[in-house]
């Protein structure tokens, strides 16, 4: 049995003569350029390489390179997609191979020379690709593989319509025949049914994100409820607009939504993967762990809401299109009414041509709904004219007989009813009452679709758009590096005097930043500058800005402009790996003598996507991922966050009676997404209880989560205010068990000029949804941190923070231009933007962390010097016998090392943390601070402060370094004296020690080392009435020895 499309079911079909409409055929076009330095594997010292390309079981291959460890192709492969919507989930494979053919000996097979795996998110438009260099992989662990492959990597689209007819015969075949995708075996079922947009608990298996219909049954991941109850019926009907596509060959039929997305698992076999997870029990607000338990064999698959990890709150949704043929009227307007709200729509308009009769409002209302108080209520929605109060006519709703949306629906189609009501005479007059209005009224939670856009109860009646929740995304950055190799042809100014070489440079400017390189110095042959230094910016898609190079003369006292030049920064190349960049001339104008020509100055300019512009701090840092697309490595999980509400928030304004109110919101930033919950008006115990996603690429990264009290609803028009911060909550990823909902409340604390204030509580429950100590989750681990490009050309630390500091203004900026807008503020404290500037509290903080780290040697210490003095006899003795095995048997040393370090892991699994941390107030040592310190915290740069306070502090900060520099010195100290040993600084103790040495050497060739050791190890452990309380000759012979502090002026 063939496969079978259900096309959508349409009462007046087509003639059969009439010719499909043309169809979209995706193309992905794979470009084999060259490769680099390939392991020879031919017998001879060399390689006769060829590439096998495998996209969706079309397998090509190139052309065979003879003799060659860098092949050069130039080849050109091309793959027809099946499903251009699944393609972002597609896996590409390309092998290279050595020929057998052209190899010395018999060989059976060709060998294998390497492999690279590219997913589907890593495809590029036409026009929008480059040439990248893919390190090979190995296929196994014992595989010895080098080198790279260069390719290029893109899609386009084309029209069907072009192909020609097929031709026509006098008797039709009685069955088509097949195509190449048709031909092949099927030897599963995979159904893809479309379904009205929902959200789905996303579990995924190890590798990438897949969700694709191919010629072989794939591991399948599904979510359901145990135990299974009954199986569904074979013969579900496809209703009309939707698609099914069936092959036979296996009983269940698996429905999946669009929006599922599953992870491909490359080592597991061709069976059912699927995923138990367990229900919350009723909805008391308990969250139980959805825990990954194994494979099961059920037949029942049941969607996870999609606001799994909140709390569902009912609303009455209104939604109100349009009226016809109301009475005359000016601006008419919605009124709905229910036992306890009553809100007001915005004015009608009409579209153009249409009678003033026909309004149009478009609008949607959510308002609190309570089942059990409300079930005997109604809602009135009536129309009214704005200027004169008239009544135009409404509908009443009892609301025991409003309809109930679950998300999976789709949205409930507006019907037309019509206007009732009494004129101006009395029942019996409707002369003012006509015409018909379209809406619709469910009821529904926070999860319906309509309701991030509706006008909820609990906002005010103006400045409802700084209400709402909404979803971010912060720019695309890349670092733009600018080369000044030299400049040629410059007008310097003759009158210089004599022996006084020009100070040249070259100043680069883009937006608000600007960069000068070093002086220039000059060639004795021609008359140019040299520089060879690179100019780093950050620039921001969609590159429309313009980058101004400078050349200045900076001889005199006031800088001398030589000339310049402007460049468009989307006319510069783009480069993704280290490749050469070819440096251009550029021609200088505006120079002193005001004509055409001024000099020229060579530059290499590349936008580079090898790198991640890091906008926060690298220890709370929430992505890693380089700028161009086409390098991202596959989501390994899903992170799940919760908002659930506040508890306890402090009064931040004051209303009218000296009363005290708070208009919380919350916001999220994990990687690229930032998402903002909706204000909640006048409410000291918000809940706001929404729930987001984001896809995770790396799980050692950190979830940050603010709270701030919105004060931009209230500011005039053209007034800037800034919404205050209440406090925020780091969590990292990597604390988190896999498929385990954490549900914790934290406190919100804020370290304020007066000292650190508790603001409040705030509850979340956040799910990190990835498979559990699989190959490709712990591969993760051993992988470098950044990007590429971050080791091959590093940054400097002092570049870097300049570059982020210019990132986070411009993520500020593009974020300030949304609506509702996200503050600078609200920006620079999510992303920690004053993370480096000087703190002594900070200072302590480091010293004692550096303390609590060195606390385990401190305590061996301890403990090795309790066994001398035997204080504890019995475990004295232990470790004699312990020794004397160790020694006897020296090749068990290093076992029992690592063994005593696993007992240490199985013993604080005991106190594992059960809750993922918070911030720490004792860590961040804010609990007994000095109001001086916290004061010059949050001073300015430059000081703001009276001269007084700043000698006071700079002679504080002057003791301070004076310890720091006594420390340093006595390291210093300590290691002079080990020099000391053999330079003679100190003939007498150098003699001494080489005397010593001489004597330990010939004892070590004469008595067994075993002996030796046992010998030196019961020595340092004797009694305590074998010791002298003095200290050893040898601590007193190295404290002798000279250093080269008595040398220092």
């Amino acid at each position: 049995m063939t496969n079978t499309v259900a096309q959508p079911e349409n009462h007046h079909p087509p003639p059969q003569q009439e010719q499909p409409p043309p169809q979209i055929i995706r193309k992905l076009v794979v470009e084999v350029i060259d490769a680099r330095e390939l392991l020879p594997k031919d017998g001879q010292g060399s390689s006769s390489a060829y590439v096998v390309v495998d996209f969706d079981g079309q397998k090509k291959r190139t052309s065979t390179v003879c003799k060659n460890l860098n092949p050069t192709w130039n080849e050109t492969l091309e793959f027809v997609v099946s499903d251009p919507s699944t393609m972002e989930y597609e896996e590409l494979n390309v092998d290279v191979f050595n020929d057998k053919k052209l190899s010395s000996g018999n060989a059976r097979k060709n060998h294998f020379l390497g492999r690279v795996k590219i997913y589907g998110s890593q495809f590029s438009k036409r026009g929008e690709e480059g040439l990248i260099y893919f390190s090979l992989e190995k296929k196994s662990v014992f595989s010895w593989i080098r080198g790279e492959l260069g390719l290029k990597i893109y899609y386009y689209d084309e029209l069907e319509g072009a192909a020609a007819p097929p031709p026509q015969e006098e008797a039709p075949p009685p069955e088509q025949p097949k195509t190449a995708e048709e031909g092949r075996e099927t030897p599963g079922v995979t159904v893809v049914e479309e379904l009205p947009p929902m959200r789905i608990l996303e579990v995924p298996l190890p590798t990438e994100i897949a969700m694709e219909v191919k010629d072989q049954f794939p591991p399948v991941v599904t979510i359901e409820e145990s135990p299974p109850q009954h199986q569904p019926a074979p013969g579900n009907v496809v209703p009309p607009g939707q698609f099914r596509y069936e092959e036979v060959h296996v009983p269940p039929v698996m429905e999946y939504p669009p929006e599922v997305r599953r992870m491909q698992a490359t080592a597991v076999g061709r069976g059912c993967e699927r995923v138990k997870v367990m229900r919350r029990p009723g909805a008391n607000g308990d969250y139980s762990p959805r825990v990954i338990s194994g494979k099961f064999t059920g037949e029942k698959s049941e969607r996870i809401p999609a606001y799994d990890l909140v709390e569902p709150m009912q609303y009455l949704f209104t939604r109100i299109v349009k009226a016809r043929n109301l009475a005359p009227s000016e601006s008419p307007y919605i009124k709905i009414r229910t036992s306890s709200h009553m809100v007001k729509s915005k004015p009608g308009s009409t579209r153009p041509g249409e009678p003033p009769t026909h309004p149009e409002w478009h609008q949607d209302f959510a308002l609190a709904h309570n089942k059990a108080e409300h079930s005997s209520s109604t809602i009135e929605i009536s129309v009214w004219d704005s200027p004169s109060e008239k009544f135009l006519g409404g509908v009443c709703f009892d609301l025991s007989d409003v309809p109930v949306r679950d998300p999976p629906d789709s949205p409930l189609a507006p019907q037309w009813y019509h206007l009732e009501g009494s004129g101006p005479g009395g029942p019996d007059d409707h002369g003012s009452v006509s015409g018909d209005i379209q809406l619709s009224v469910w009821i529904g939670t926070q999860a319906d679709d309509a309701f991030p856009e509706a006008w909820c109860s609990d906002a005010p009646s103006t400045q409802v758009a700084y209400t709402r929740s909404k979803v971010y995304q912060s720019p695309k950055l890349w670092y733009l590096r600018i080369t000044v190799i030299e400049a040629q042809d410059l007008q310097i100014a003759p009158n210089l005097p004599p022996l006084t070489a020009p100070e040249i440079r070259v100043k680069g400017q883009l937006g608000f930043q600007s960069v000068r390189t070093r002086r220039g110095s000059m060639s004795h042959h021609i008359p140019a500058f040299h520089w060879n230094e690179d100019l780093i910016f950050v620039a921001g898609e969609p590159l429309e800005d313009t980058l101004i190079i400078l050349v200045e003369d900076r001889t005199g006292k006031d800088p001398a402009l030589l000339g310049h030049v402007v460049i468009p920064v989307g006319s510069i190349e783009q480069r993704l790996d280290e490749r050469h960049v070819a440096a251009k001339w550029f021609g200088l104008e505006g120079g002193p003598g005001g004509g055409a020509y001024c000099g020229r100055i060579r530059m290499k300019m590349c936008l580079e996507g090898g790198y991640h512009v890091l906008d926060e701090a690298a220890h709370v840092c929430s992505d890693f991922r380089p700028t161009a697309k086409q390098l991202w490595k596959p989501a390994v999980g899903i992170l799940e966050l919760g908002i659930l509400g506040a508890r306890g928030l402090l009064p931040m304004k004051s209303k009218g009676g000296g009363k005290g109110s708070t208009d919380a919101y919350c916001v999220a930033k994990y990687g690229k997404k930032w998402v903002r919950t909706r204000t909640i008006m006048d409410s000291f115990d918000p809940r706001w209880n929404e729930q987001y996603t984001w896809q995770v690429y790396d799980p050692c990264t950190v979830l940050t989560i603010g709270v701030f009290d919105n004060w931009r609803m209230f500011a005039n028009m053209g007034e800037e205010q800034q919404d205050y911060r209440i406090g925020k909550v780091r969590i990292r990823v990597s604390t988190l068990e896999s498929n385990k909902v954490y549900t914790n409340s934290y406190p919100l604390m804020v370290l304020l000029r007066t000292g650190l204030k508790k603001m409040g509580e705030i509850e979340v429950a956040i799910r990190f949804a990835c498979p559990s100590l699989l190959p490709d989750t712990c591969a993760i681990y051993g992988q470098p941190l950044l990007p590429r490009m971050h080791y091959l050309r590093p940054l400097g630390i002092a570049q870097q923070e300049a570059l982020r500091a210019a990132a986070t203004k411009m993520v500020a900026v593009w974020l300030a231009r949304s609506e509702p807008p996200l503050g600078s503020e609200v920006v620079r404290y999510m992303l920690d933007a004053d993370s480096h500037t000087w703190s002594m509290r900070r200072s302590k903080t480091n010293w004692f962390r550096i303390v609590a780290v060195l606390a385990w040697a401190v305590g061996l210490a301890k403990w090795l010097d309790e066994i001398r003095r035997w204080r504890n006899p019995v475990t004295t003795v232990l470790v004699h016998v312990l020794y004397l095995v160790l020694v006897w048997y020296p090749d068990l040393i290093v076992p029992t090392g690592f063994l005593y370090i696993f007992l240490i892991g199985i013993w604080y699994y005991r106190f594992k943390p059960k809750v993922p941390a918070g911030m720490d107030i004792r860590l961040s040592q804010a609990e007994m601070v000095d109001p001086d310190e916290l004061d010059e915290e949050f001073d300015t740069i430059p000081s703001s402060k009276p001269t007084e306070i700043i000698r006071m502090r700079y002679d504080r900060l002057r003791l301070l370094a004076a310890r720091v520099q006594t420390v340093l010195g006595d390291f210093a100290t300590q290691g002079e004296r080990v020099q000391a040993l053999v330079s003679w600084r100190d003939p007498r103790a150098t003699k001494i020690f080489i005397g010593v040495c001489l004597t330990i050497t010939i004892v070590l060739y004469i008595v067994p080392p075993k002996m030796v050791a046992v010998a030196l190890g019961f020595y340092f452990l004797r009694h305590p009435m074998f010791r002298d309380p003095m200290p050893p000759a040898s601590l007193n012979f190295f404290r002798r020895l000279p250093s080269l502090s008595d040398r220092l002026l």
